[in-house]
């Protein structure tokens, strides 16, 4: 499921928990009984083009790892270097960032 709604947004932002790599920044906030997630990629990050591909980047990324992400509502927001640099590092980032805010995973 996505977040929509701009309240929904600002809930996250406001009560989530937040951590910063040098490609993006995730906010969560912990709700039980449902996992939803949104992308943002402001004019800062670049044209339509650029901001476009780097939420298709952030939309893989967080696909990639949605099964073992535990219950609540992320936000992923984009910053200028994401569309430049390799998916790889990309994933080390998002690794970096799920350790520092502690989401507790599912277990397989």
């Amino acid at each position: 499921m996505t977040l929509k709604e701009h309240k929904e947004f600002e809930l996250v932002y406001r009560r989530g928990k937040n951590a910063h790599a040098r490609s993006c920044v995730l906010f969560y906030l912990a709700k039980e009984g449902e996992k939803k997630v949104g992308f943002v990629a402001s004019k800062k990050v670049g044209n339509a083009v650029i901001r476009n591909r780097s939420k298709r980047r952030m939309r893989a990324l967080f696909r990639a790892l949605e099964p073992t992400l535990g219950e609540g509502h992320y936000v992923m927001v984009a910053k200028p270097l994401l569309h430049e640099i390799p998916f790889e590092t990309l994933q080390k980032d998002f690794a970096y960032i799920l350790k520092k805010i502690n989401v507790t995973p599912v277990s397989a």
